[in-house]
């Protein structure tokens, strides 16, 4: 008798660096509870996220940029206990065409996922993360469809929320989940510290965790004897489906 697979989860970064940032509470603390997560990224964030390494000298080329920005990725991934993989398909501008949206429908198909992580909807300082989730979105359309591929498997109706971005107030983003992360905290500040490329965001996002943590612990009342430190906020874009509200 096979064993019951894993649960899935899929999140969907725009650059290399950002679900470390934005969900790599997320990401560990599923990975401890037996879930499968994968991550795509879709660029590497070699033009507008890697001013650490163009400064480096003149001898610097994009192809030695995106080789480092992988190789940041891929250890954060194996630290939060995830999967990743890369598209590629630039960035600043990042654009997407109909061969990387069917890309990513398939990768819907593959993972399966019981819910997705992607960017806010708006974002003015950087319009390759709204893209990013956007192109998440239309793919989890398509991978629901039973047109496309006829005979495999479809895609159920996975929650999809949205990561904090870096100007929350700017990009309409508004959190109605605040995820406890303590307990992974060190795995993700293991992650953040993978990105030698952006060091000057390290105490930032530690900042953000640490203000999440105070308003989740308000939230679950002052009586309750979860000790809550760091924690991560999320938008979802869908109701949420529930039989009761407890």
């Amino acid at each position: 008798m096979s064993a019951t697979p894993n649960k899935t989860a899929l999140v969907v970064s725009a650059h290399s660096a950002d679900f470390v940032w934005r969900a790599g509470g997320a990401i560990a603390l599923h990975a401890r509870q037996g879930y499968d997560v994968h991550i795509v990224c879709l660029s590497f964030g070699e033009r507008g996220e890697s001013a650490k390494m163009w400064r480096k000298g003149p001898g610097m080329t994009e192809e030695i940029v995106k080789a480092g920005r992988r190789q940041e990725a891929e250890a954060a991934a194996e630290v939060l206990g995830a999967t990743v993989e890369f598209f590629d398909i630039g960035d600043y501008p990042m654009r997407a065409d109909t061969e990387t949206l069917f890309r990513l429908a398939d990768v819907f198909r593959r993972v399966q996922p019981e819910f997705v992580l992607s960017h806010s909807l708006k974002d003015p300082y950087n319009y390759d993360h709204p893209l990013a989730t956007h192109l998440a979105q239309e793919a989890r359309i398509i991978a629901q469809a039973e047109g496309y591929k006829p005979g495999e498997k479809i895609v159920g109706a996975p929650p999809v929320y949205s990561f904090e971005p870096h100007q929350p107030e700017q990009c309409e983003w508004k959190p109605d989940v605040l995820l406890d992360i303590t307990e992974v905290w060190d795995k993700k500040y293991a992650a953040i510290q993978c990105m030698a490329g952006q060091e000057h965001l390290w105490e930032y996002y530690t900042r953000v965790a640490l203000q999440r943590g105070v308003q989740a612990k308000r939230n679950i009342g002052i009586t309750s004897k979860k000790d809550i430190v760091y924690a991560e906020g999320y938008q979802s874009i869908f109701p949420r489906v529930t039989e009761n509200l407890g």
